[in-house]
């Protein structure tokens, strides 16, 4: 069969590699691709495989992207380091999935599975579409979970869990409630501000974000200046500018 990988990390890309060679099938490796861009560019030029593996996350986007600008003619085998793209939803579609770091006998199974399947294309665009379908919904939920850096691992937290994020220069963090931690994300407050539930954060000024529930009170500094004070020790002075003052207590006062 002739398999083409997706994958910008190249030692995921090794591993998933060297699986395929221990499993016993006979593979023609197409190459190893990192991105959405170069994806989208080989598929259109007609380029004809068996089977796809297919990191979600790739270093110049999501790779569901691929699907609104060029048609795949072949069955896909997801994988990915997180669970919160619902990875029981690629069960129900009858894609399957690997969650990395790729085990042995989950790409075993994974094969076995897609040969059972014996996936047609028909059957394939209809699953893609299914799946596109229930990502435009899933992205109009609140997100619930913040993968953080800590250390040289990743963890994962609740975003129930967070006082405040607080931009220093580049760099994002999370303060969290109750233990008063910090940790890095990958996430801009741009990003952040769309992806988070409003009715529980607000994003006060152009460096932090707080949650609803970790205000204690908001004093008045002048007359149209408010500084909120949290519920549990804070590094920061979060104030919130003249502009997003009136905002800041409607959403307050819902």
């Amino acid at each position: 069969m002739n398999v083409l990988i997706v994958e910008d990390e190249p030692l995921a890309a090794e591993r998933l590699i060297g699986l395929l060679k221990k499993t016993g099938e006979h593979f023609m490796l197409q190459g190893v691709l990192e991105s959405v861009e170069e994806t989208v560019a080989s598929f259109s030029s007609g380029r004809k495989i068996d089977l796809l593996f297919l990191d979600i996350e790739l270093a110049d986007g999501k790779s569901f992207e691929i699907f609104n600008r060029v048609t795949v003619e072949a069955p896909i085998i997801f994988t990915t380091a997180y669970d919160q793209y619902a990875l029981q939803a690629f069960k129900h579609f009858s894609i399957d999935y690997l969650l990395k770091p790729v085990q042995q006998a989950d790409l075993n199974n994974a094969l076995a599975k897609w040969k059972r399947l014996g996936v047609n294309q028909e059957n394939l665009q209809q699953q893609l579409s299914q799946l596109k379908e229930w990502l435009v919904g899933e992205r109009q939920k609140p997100k619930e979970r913040l993968l953080i850096k800590s250390g040289n691992k990743l963890q994962y937290k609740s975003s129930e869990d967070v006082a405040y994020f607080f931009a220093d220069g580049k760099e994002v963090y999370i303060h969290t409630r109750n233990d008063n931690k910090k940790f890095l994300i990958d996430y801009t407050l741009e990003q952040l501000e769309s992806l988070l539930d409003p009715h529980k954060f607000f994003r006060i000024s152009r460096k932090a974000i707080v949650n609803a529930d970790a205000i204690a009170e908001v004093k008045g500094i002048i007359s149209t200046r408010l500084e909120v004070k949290l519920n549990q020790p804070c590094e920061h002075e979060l104030t919130i500018s003249r502009d997003r003052s009136a905002t800041f207590k409607a959403w307050l006062d819902r």
